[in-house]
């Protein structure tokens, strides 16, 4: 006879996964705009009482206003529906998946996530060794980074988000009550090479929460100088989130930063040697026109950064993440998930002349956005 108590959808033994995922592993109908396809699977460990992150631009924040359950609730701007980790091993052996080179497990600040994120790594590694652990500094040490490597992880992320001290600290620590510590995060970045090598650590940043774009470039020569690379993410507001009213930054800033990430994550420019206005806007790239030229005609700059795969560089590409479906339609494909097409890269090279000084509200602690 049946209990009637209803089993818990909790890690180790379920996570959440991006749409881009359940449609790849054929949980989820859909087609991707442009035929574009999923290279690596986005897992997030997931719990009842949910993060104890109080991030201020994040879906998954506590306090977010919402009428919608943790495990219902949008992160990154689309839905990731709860499947067990043993239905996902299964599929990822099936003609669906033969594509995909690499599974990334997304840990959130829970007391519970370092070992069940070191058990669900050690259960994937059954089926691949391109798994990388995106975790929260907060809540471990070099030693469980060890033991993360150990049990199956070849790559680490690590979401700084902010690129400046004061913006971490107002958008994800004392600013809003949260947990997270700028020094800690920067710790485990250089721990996380000691233990996975040089390159082999990358951070996230989101553009476009108040930073200049010369802040941005700077943190981001700080962490390949370390010896992680940089992911960007447009910001995008989450509705019900702190920063719901918030907006995205002008597309012409994006694609600059993007551009310079590019050169100095290849080692062909360094912050320090471009030029930058009163604004903090990037006005010389510290390169050769024909050095330039090629890199953007390349279209490699625009697509998605993220951990490599097998065969292939920036595995994880999260399509359409950072964007409506409307704004792809119209050439505002903030990260393209695939390499950019001649026309694409016409339409990028009138963005990134573009200097208008767009207003961007941005969230201001006691302020709520401005500009």
């Amino acid at each position: 006879m049946s209990s009637g108590v209803a089993k818990k959808m909790e890690s180790p033994e379920y996570v959440r996964v991006s749409s881009a995922a359940a449609m790849t592993l054929g949980v989820m109908p859909g087609r991707f705009f442009r035929g574009a396809k999923l290279y690596c699977l986005n897992l997030l460990l997931t719990y009842d009482n949910g993060c104890a992150g109080r991030c201020a631009y994040c879906g998954l924040e506590r306090d977010r206003q919402t009428d919608e359950s943790w495990d219902e609730r949008s992160f990154i701007r689309v839905g990731w529906p709860v499947v067990s980790v043993e239905e996902i091993i299964k599929r990822m052996g099936d003609d669906c998946c033969s594509h995909v080179q690499r599974v990334c497990v997304s840990m959130v600040t829970n007391a519970k996530a370092k070992a069940d994120t070191l058990e669900i790594v050690k259960r994937l590694s059954q089926r691949t060794d391109s798994i990388s652990g995106l975790i929260t500094p907060t809540t471990i040490d070099k030693n469980w980074l060890t033991d993360l490597k150990r049990a199956g992880a070849d790559w680490l992320g690590v979401a700084v988000d902010a690129a400046t001290p004061a913006l971490f600290d107002q958008l994800r620590g004392k600013g809003v009550g949260g947990p997270h510590r700028w020094d800690r995060y920067w710790k485990t970045v250089e721990e996380g090479v000691e233990v996975f090598g040089r390159f082999k650590v990358g951070i996230h940043l989101i553009v476009g929460v108040g930073e200049t774009e010369e802040e941005i470039l700077r943190t981001i020569q700080t962490a390949y100088d370390i010896g992680a690379l940089s992911h960007l993410f447009s910001f995008f507001p989450e509705p019900g989130s702190a920063m719901k009213d918030c907006t995205q930054p002008p597309v012409g800033s994006y694609r600059r930063v993007q551009l310079a990430r590019h050169l100095i994550n290849k080692g062909m420019a360094r912050a320090d040697g471009m030029a930058f206005d009163a604004n903090g806007k990037l006005v010389d790239f510290g390169v050769s026109e024909a050095v330039l030229d090629e890199a953007v005609s390349s279209g490699l700059p625009f697509m998605t950064s993220g951990c490599d795969g097998k065969s292939m560089a920036n595995a994880c590409n999260r399509p359409f993440s950072n964007c409506t479906p409307y704004q792809a339609y119209m050439g505002e494909l903030r990260n393209y998930p695939f390499k950019p097409a001649a026309e694409d890269v016409e339409v990028i090279r009138e963005q990134m002349r573009d200097y208008s000084d767009v207003p961007t509200k941005v969230w201001v602690e006691g302020l709520g956005c401005a500009k």
